[in-house]
């Protein structure tokens, strides 16, 4: 009798590391339709492609570099002979079906919340950590799962990891500026919606938010706790912690829904254990990889999420000293990124380039 593992394991020699089987879950959605278009701008190297969604999506066609798929239902028996999944189809789909995946000898990237602060499942941003998932090995027969974290922890971690490996961050206070993108495609389209509608005088119809979002701004749309933080919040804080495996920086976030197409802005204010000049902090950040620097005060020029859409780094400007704290201990940093591609698609894909290094 062959077991799944041992199939799992020659469908893994049958493709080399360097080129492995892809599944996409969720292929679909903004986030698995993303995934392509940084595959295909990326080169990035596989032996077979398998496009994953609901029995809804099963049997559409989608045109990738030059070749028709059809998206195939996601079922239990999805994952034989695939060695990397992506997932982007909601925390309850990847609650069952990642394990699932995992025990098929396959190595997730999971884009959901469902695995993040699972004891013993890495939660990779690979500018920030890229040693959490050295244990993990494509071809070896055995199934992992590797957590993609929340888009506004991406997002800051990756400009404010380079100044706490310098001056550590002893605490950290965030303000987000979310776009529609954060909450999929349908979100997008209420926004478009809705703008049209007010520009025409007629009312806005909320259907995915609870109220108005042209032309408004309001707290994230998740959970609320006990703790007065939403859901949202609370995810930068606990996954920020773990990412830098230090619990000791104090943090707190205040995310809001902004009337914005794609892509995040963050202000973030850092106060630092050892003192760091701005020229030191602009010196350090232009050499951080997946950082790009807009920081022009003679003429009030700095990040937008325009400039951050479609775009792999995340931007970085209003670098300057946080009055209220002494001796060059505070900085102040403006942050934008694009949440759909580096805040999701792009660093997952960028997981699993690591896995065929």
């Amino acid at each position: 009798m062959t077991t799944v593992s041992q199939a799992s394991a020659r469908a893994s020699a049958a493709h080399p590391a360097s080129s492995p089987s892809i599944a996409i879950v969720g292929a679909t959605g903004a986030v698995g339709q993303e995934f392509l278009n940084v595959l295909e701008q990326r080169n990035f190297p596989f032996s077979k492609l398998t496009l994953l969604a609901s029995a809804r999506s099963a049997g559409k066609k989608q045109t990738f570099k030059g070749k028709e798929y059809t998206i195939e239902e996601l079922t239990e028996n999805s994952f034989k002979g695939i060695d990397i999944a992506l997932f982007s189809a909601g925390g309850s789909i990847s609650k069952k079906f990642g394990p699932i995946a995992r025990d098929a000898g396959c190595i997730v990237v999971d884009n959901s919340s469902a695995f993040r602060m699972t004891a013993g499942v890495p939660l990779v941003v690979p500018e920030v950590n890229p040693q959490d998932m050295a244990d993990i090995k494509l071809g070896s027969g055995k199934g992992a799962i590797i957590a993609n974290p929340n888009c506004s922890t991406i997002i800051a971690l990756v400009a404010v990891t380079p100044i706490h490996r310098v001056a550590t961050v002893k605490r950290m206070v965030v303000s987000t500026y979310q776009a529609a993108s954060g909450a999929g495609y349908a979100a997008m389209v209420e926004l478009e919606d809705q703008t049209r509608d007010v520009l025409e005088g007629k009312p806005a119809k909320p259907q995915i938010f609870p109220q108005q979002y042209a032309f408004n701004l309001f707290s994230h749309n998740s959970g609320m706790l006990d703790n007065g933080y939403n859901e949202e919040e609370m995810k930068l804080v606990k996954e920020t912690h773990k990412i830098w495996n230090d619990n000791s920086p104090r943090i707190s976030a205040t995310c809001v829904r902004v009337p914005v197409m794609r892509a995040h802005a963050e202000s973030i204010m850092l106060e630092l254990e050892k003192p760091l000049t701005e020229e030191q902090a602009r010196e350090i950040l232009s050499k951080a990889p997946g950082v790009s620097i807009i920081d022009d005060r003679a003429n009030n020029r700095f990040p937008t999420p325009l400039d951050a859409s479609g775009k792999d780094d995340v931007y970085v400007g209003r670098i300057r000293h946080d009055l209220s704290f002494p001796d060059n201990r505070g900085l102040c940093l403006f942050v934008c990124g694009d949440q759909i591609r580096k805040g999701a698609a792009l660093n997952a894909i960028q997981i699993a380039e690591m896995l065929i290094k």
